[in-house]
């Protein structure tokens, strides 16, 4: 799962190449305490005296868009999920490569046509029931079957021909062309006892009925919209159990006030929006007991244009710009934009200048334009593609053939500060062109954007080790089926040249030649003028040291501890003052007890939740 500007991200969401043969057995922790901290201001050594418990309070800036694995797309919601439910997989925190998670090994027959994967035996819902492959193989059924629960992650089954469960530890998937992805199924797998009797997936959000049955390390308890999500340790995890007892992602929609809390110990971490600035930072670093940590990100902040928004079957719909279906002046726009100016000034170097698609921590997949495949800073270049298209300066206006002034609309995260500095930028440097541009800044931009009521979107989503789930909201099968839904599709992008490309990276097993096909994509990408990668923000967040002695990055040698390919962080947190001499996660036999409060801050007024998924700040997906 992947998260937009997650989105997330970010289909939110690259992995690593796929391995074939089973990993290596992932880490196992021992147990741990700490000083809790309490959702108000009150003292937090206090509440961990009165209820015995540890707690490790995280500051985010993303609500909740759905508890629902089949919905979830925000990286905070598809975090989430990962700690409420197995996968078939996992990641392994040092170096990506796959490592057994609910199956322990996964074998492909001959032909690569089918997976057989044997289920562990030694994990267990939270409401006792056996965890076994007929859960697996109704969750990717429900998938195949019906479009509401396949609206997350409906690209890792549409290659799916059939899949069963001889035996309780044996899940079967047959394919109907080979599928490279098949350790990489970033899939949560639900308790098919409990899921079962859901009516429209496409509808249910799984907040109704609270303690929800999960088998991750943690189990969510209670929930309330736009204020928290909470969630208990799971004792009988068959990792083992982490050292907090709780931890709490508490939600500011004012980061400089989730900032503030930090330096005063009401939070125990700030993950920011989706990362601090650089003056947060700043201030941050040299602050008793906060240490800050800034590894590459794997994110991407981007620019994205309506290419025409439309359904499956081609329907059109909404008010895009039609002049944004010209080349030409996507390439314009790009062309006019100074990423160094952005990195140094908006950024000051807590980025890396944007090329492809996939940020280069994953250097498998990176890919850079050639010098003269490159759209570099060049506005002369800019205005000859303007003219050339038919959009003359009459004075300080471009006009279009139709005598209307060429003026654009931007959709702009009102919580993502980095949105409103970039957007000041491009007025002036497009003002410069004779392009007007309007930004809109909203707490909620999903209901325009589903609606393709836009012109051009600050966009982004964190990329997974394999890049598959990104590169797929750009097909054509992402298309919304009707105007106006939600579905997987990033902007409306379409084009039978890059749906060839994906499907030939996906049924390709050999990695190199992967990789060379998923570089292709990025050039096509690139050319096309629909996405500008602006930059690829580091993840740059702090905790203190008073309440965390010590918490696992990925990767691990530098890496970021929020949003993570997987459970790696808050589940190898280790309390300060804890007598544990394993800091950083080993072989423990007993475990630790972990749970998680997440509150979440209002961003659009209303206590209803909101079934559609909401995009938000650059990072929606995980």
């Amino acid at each position: 799962m992947v998260e937009r500007v997650p989105p997330l991200t970010a289909q939110p969401r690259s992995r690593l190449r796929v391995l074939l043969a089973s990993g290596a057995a992932a880490l196992a922790l021992t147990a741990g305490s700490v000083v809790g901290v309490p959702l108000g201001g009150a003292p937090q050594q206090a509440q961990a005296a009165d209820s015995g418990k540890s707690t490790l309070t995280v500051a985010v800036a993303q609500s909740v868009d759905s508890l629902s694995p089949f919905l979830a797309q925000k990286l905070m919601s598809t975090s989430v999920s990962r700690l409420m439910y197995d996968f078939l997989t996992n990641y392994d925190p040092k170096d990506n490569h796959a490592v057994p998670a609910l199956a322990t090994k996964w074998e492909p027959s001959a032909d690569k046509l089918t997976w057989t994967y044997t289920i562990r035996s030694d994990s267990k819902w939270s409401d006792g029931q056996q965890a076994t492959a007929e859960d697996a193989a109704w969750t990717f059924n429900k998938m195949m079957t019906d479009e509401g629960a396949a609206q997350a992650n409906g690209n890792f089954v549409a290659n799916f021909k059939k899949v069963t469960a001889p035996s309780p530890t044996q899940l079967v998937i047959e394919l109907k062309e080979p599928q490279a992805t098949m350790a990489a199924l970033d899939v949560p797998i639900v308790p098919k006892h409990v899921w079962e009797k859901v009516g429209d997936f496409s509808k249910f959000n799984n907040d109704t009925k609270f303690p929800i049955v999960g088998n991750g390390p943690f189990i969510l308890t209670d929930y309330k919209v736009d204020q928290y999500v909470k969630l208990k340790a799971n004792k009988d995890f068959w990792r083992g159990k982490p050292k907090f007892d709780e931890l709490v992602f508490k939600t500011y929609k004012d980061q400089d006030a989730a900032v503030a809390a930090l330096r005063k110990g009401e939070v125990s971490f700030v993950a920011g929006s989706p990362a601090l600035t650089a003056a947060q930072a700043a201030s941050l670093k040299g602050e008793k007991n906060v240490k800050v940590n800034e590894g590459p990100g794997r994110r991407f902040f981007a620019l994205a244009t309506n290419p025409g928004a439309q359904t499956k079957d081609g329907k059109t719909f909404g008010n895009g710009n039609k002049a944004l279906l010209d080349q030409k002046v996507r390439q314009a726009l790009f062309l006019s934009i100074d990423r160094k100016t952005i990195i140094d000034k908006v950024f000051q170097g807590h980025a890396v200048e944007g090329q492809g698609y996939i940020p280069p921590r994953f250097s498998t997949y990176f890919w850079q334009p050639s010098a003269d495949q490159s759209l570099a800073y060049d506005p002369a270049k800019a205005a000859k593609l303007l003219d050339e298209a038919g959009y003359p300066l009459k004075g300080d206006q471009r006009v279009g053939k139709d005598g209307k002034p060429l003026d654009l609309r931007i959709l702009c995260h009102a919580t993502d500060p980095n949105d409103k500095a970039i957007g000041k930028y491009l007025k002036e440097w497009w003002g410069k062109l004779g392009i007007g541009l309007k930004v809109d800044c909203l707490d909620n931009v999903s209901v325009p954007w589903y609606a393709g009521e836009y012109d051009l979107a600050f966009d982004g989503w964190s990329v997974n080790p394999d890049p598959d789930f990104v590169l797929g909201i750009h097909t054509c099968g992402a298309l919304p089926v009707k105007a106006k839904d939600s579905a997987t599709t990033d902007n409306f992008i379409c084009d039978k040249t890059y749906d060839e490309l994906y499907k030939k990276q996906l049924a390709e097993y050999d990695p190199a030649k992967r990789a060379d096909i998923v570089k292709q994509m990025q050039s096509w990408m690139y050319d096309s003028g629909y996405m500008n990668i602006i930059a690829y923000p580091n993840a740059v967040e702090a905790y203190r040291t008073d309440q965390i002695k010590s918490i696992k990055t990925m990767p691990e040698a530098a890496g970021n501890i929020y949003g993570q390919d997987g459970y790696w962080s808050w589940w190898s947190a280790v309390p300060a003052g804890s007598s544990s001499s394993d800091s950083s996660g080993g072989s423990g036999s007993t475990g630790v007890v972990v749970g998680i409060i997440l509150a979440v801050v209002v961003l659009a007024g209303g206590g209803l939740f909101i079934a559609k998924r909401r995009r938000t700040t650059a990072d929606d997906r995980e």
